[in-house]
């Protein structure tokens, strides 16, 4: 006979942090796969005062929450911004998991660097690396932009309030 399998009694929270400028299809797809393994995804949009966004803070938090606020998903999702290391984040919300994305192997060092610092921040937080659906390994939120500036078509590779957005930024947009 097999064994009762037990629920475990703590809820469990993932960080998805980024700068999120913008979102992407790609970056929705991860956070649907990541309510599916935690009880709580806390999305964390970083300032990221290093790059020049085309959203300011405000402006990607809003339109974050906009966008998974559609969403009918099993964990709770709650949307946050963030200056600052992600380590005394992920401490700070009790998050027990980072969650990243990794579109090729090109994005492995960088990630594999950062989840190592960390850990050694954060000794109890896990990195979980996810790879996006085969439809958006291709996708990143330069991209999207790079084509919106050229007067490219961004239909279907970003949610429709983050296409009107861009439209409003850049007049170019197709």
């Amino acid at each position: 006979m097999r064994d009762k399998v037990t629920r475990r009694a703590t809820k469990r929270k993932a960080i998805y942090p980024g700068t999120f400028d913008p979102v992407t299809n790609g970056h929705l797809s991860l956070i649907v796969r990541a309510s599916k393994l935690v009880d709580e995804v806390v999305v964390a949009v970083s300032r990221n005062a290093g790059k020049s966004p085309l959203f300011n803070l405000e402006e990607r938090l809003k339109l974050m929450s906009k966008v998974v606020g559609k969403l009918d998903l099993p964990a709770k999702i709650s949307v946050v911004g963030f200056d600052g290391m992600l380590a005394d984040l992920a401490l700070q919300m009790k998050a027990d998991v980072i969650v990243r994305g990794l579109r090729a192997v090109s994005d492995f060092e960088y990630e594999f660097q950062m989840a190592l610092m960390n850990r050694k921040l954060a000794r109890d937080v896990e990195t979980v690396f996810m790879m996006p659906a085969l439809s958006w390994v291709y996708l990143s939120s330069s991209l999207v932009k790079e084509v919106a500036l050229n007067g490219g078509d961004i239909n279907g590779l970003v949610p429709p309030e983050v296409k009107r957005a861009i439209k409003k930024k850049l007049p170019v947009v197709g």
